[in-house]
């Protein structure tokens, strides 16, 4: 079982290799400059790496890149071989990073928030107190009564 350290330092190294060699090495017009590779995570025994990637487009861009992504395994796994020069080269498997969906969500309820609070604040721009202004109790200074013992 090797440390995490190292598995760190082939993750990140797996991560450039990768995106090297996708933009500069494959040919492949599915793949072209719309993939992103986001991140790499390595299994403990240094046998498993997942790449993590984004795709720029619709639907259909996106399984042209998986599709493309999944004949060059074979080439980037020889590729991250010759620059690792570790005894066993990591397998690869391409998984679609869902950060952009997950931040296109959490813009949606951030927007559904501002327009509710915006209707709160037109709600409530002539509105009054229903009591007093502050509606904590102070002590009266007339009202001072003595609780030591006599």
């Amino acid at each position: 079982m090797a440390d995490n350290a190292r598995a760190k330092r082939l993750a990140d190294l797996i991560r450039e290799v990768v995106a090297q060699k996708l933009q500069r090495g494959i040919k492949d017009p599915r793949l072209g400059s719309h993939v992103t590779i986001t991140d790499t995570r390595v299994t403990g025994d240094l046998r498993e790496a997942t790449v993590f990637y984004t795709v720029y487009g619709d639907d259909e861009e996106r399984a042209a890149a998986a599709a493309g992504l999944e004949s060059a395994k074979g080439i980037l796994r020889s590729e991250v071989g010759r620059a690792a020069g570790v005894k066993f080269t990591p397998t690869l498997a391409f998984v679609m990073d869902a950060l952009p969906e997950n931040a296109r969500t959490i813009e949606d309820l951030l927007d559904k928030a501002r327009q509710s609070d915006e209707k709160v604040r037109e709600a409530s721009a002539g509105a009054k107190y229903a009591g007093e202004a502050d509606p904590y109790r102070k002590p009266d200074e007339d009202d001072e009564t003595d609780t030591s013992a006599e």
